[in-house]
C-alpha cells in the first residue's frame, strides 16, 4: 500500500468515524439499549470501504469532503444493518464481526433485528433531511431512489436471497457474478454514485464511466473476500474463517480454484483502471482503492 493511501485511508476513517458518531442517536435518550446496539455495531470498526469510495470519487468530481458526509455515513449505516442481519442465527449464524461479538450474542436476536431496522431507517432520513449535503431536493430524492434500489429485492437484499437459495448448489460464473453484483456490488456502486449525484453538472458520460469502475470493484471485492475466506485466519479477519466453505456456499474459489479466482480478481482490477482512462491525477485515490481491494489480508 502507498504512503499516500495509507494516509487517506486513515483520514477518511476519522472522518467518516466523526460523522457517524455525530449522527447516530445518543445511547442516553430513550430507548437506551436500541441505541447503545446502534453505537455498538457502528463505532470503531471495519474498513470503511464504502464510505471511503464515496469520499474517492468526490475527490475525482472536486467535490468538497463536507458535503459528502451525508452520503458516505448512509451507505455506510445500510452496510452496518446488512451486517448485523447477515450474521443472524437463521442468516449465516455467525458469533464475530469486526473483531467482536456480533449484535445478537452482544445483545439479543430481537435486539440486533430492531438495530438493523433502525440503521436502514436511518440511512434515509439523512439523505432526505442532513443539512450537510449540498444537492437540490431532485437530487436528494435521486440519492434516495439510488440507495434503495441497491438496498432491496434488485441489489443487497436480491443477492443475500439468491445467495441462501444457492447453499450446497453449483452456480455458474455468470450466475455466481450475477449474485454478487446484488450482493456485495450494488452498495458499493452506490457509494459512487451517492458522490457523483452531489455534482450538480456532472457529464452523463463520465457519471457511466464511475458507475462501470464501481461494478468491476464490486465484484473484486467479493472475489477478494472469498480468497481470503480461503487463505487468512480469523483473528486477521475480524470475523469466522472459513465461513462460506463450511455453509457450502459457491464462491469463486470453489468454482475457478484459488489461482483462478486471483487472477479474476486482477482482471476486474485492469477493467476498473481503464474506467477511469479520461481522468488524470484526480482521481489516483480511486486507482489506488481498486488496487487495495484486491492485495488487502482482512
Amino acid at each position: 500500500m502507498s504512503e499516500a493511501l495509507k494516509q487517506y485511508l486513515t483520514a477518511c476513517q476519522n472522518r467518516v468515524e466523526r460523522a457517524l458518531d455525530a449522527r447516530l442517536p445518543s445511547d442516553n435518550i430513550l430507548p437506551k439499549k436500541l441505541h447503545e446496539a446502534m453505537r455498538y455495531s457502528t463505532l470503531e470498526g471495519g474498513k470503511r470501504m464504502r464510505p471511503m469510495l464515496t469520499y474517492a470519487a468526490g475527490k475525482a468530481l472536486a467535490i468538497p469532503e463536507e458535503s459528502l458526509d451525508g452520503p458516505a455515513c448512509a451507505v455506510e449505516f445500510i452496510h452496518v444493518y446488512s451486517l448485523i442481519h447477515d450474521d443472524l442465527p437463521a442468516m449465516d449464524d455467525d458469533d464475530l464481526r469486526r473483531g467482536k461479538p456480533t449484535c445478537h450474542v452482544a445483545y439479543d436476536e430481537a435486539t440486533a433485528i430492531l438495530t438493523g431496522d433502525a440503521l436502514q431507517a436511518l440511512a434515509f432520513e439523512i439523505l432526505a433531511n442532513d443539512a450537510s449535503i449540498a444537492a437540490t431536493p431532485a437530487a436528494r430524492l435521486n440519492m434516495i431512489t439510488t440507495l434503495a434500489k441497491a438496498s432491496g429485492s434488485q441489489g443487497m437484499v436480491g443477492g443475500q436471497a439468491i445467495d441462501l437459495e444457492s447453499v450446497g448448489t453449483t452456480l455458474t460464473l455468470p450466475e455466481l457474478e450475477n449474485m454478487h453484483i446484488h450482493k456485495t456490488g450494488a452498495l458499493i456502486r452506490a457509494s459512487v454514485n451517492l458522490a457523483a449525484l452531489c455534482k450538480a453538472d456532472i457529464d452523463p458520460t463520465v457519471a457511466k464511466k464511475l458507475d462501470h469502475y464501481a461494478k468491476c470493484i464490486g465484484l473484486s471485492f467479493q472475489v477478494k473476500d472469498d480468497i481470503l475466506d480461503e487463505e487468512s485466519d480469523t483473528a486477521t479477519l475480524g470475523k469466522t474463517q472459513g465461513k462460506d466453505k463450511d455453509n457450502d456456499k459457491p464462491t469463486y474459489p470453489a468454482l475457478l480454484g484459488l489461482a483462478g479466482a486471483k487472477q479474476k480478481a486482477r482482471e476486474l482490477h485492469e477493467q476498473a483502471l481503464e474506467s477511469l482512462s479520461d481522468f488524470g491525477p484526480e482521481a489516483d485515490l480511486l486507482r489506488d482503492l481498486s488496487l487495495y481491494i484486491i492485495e488487502r489480508d482482512h
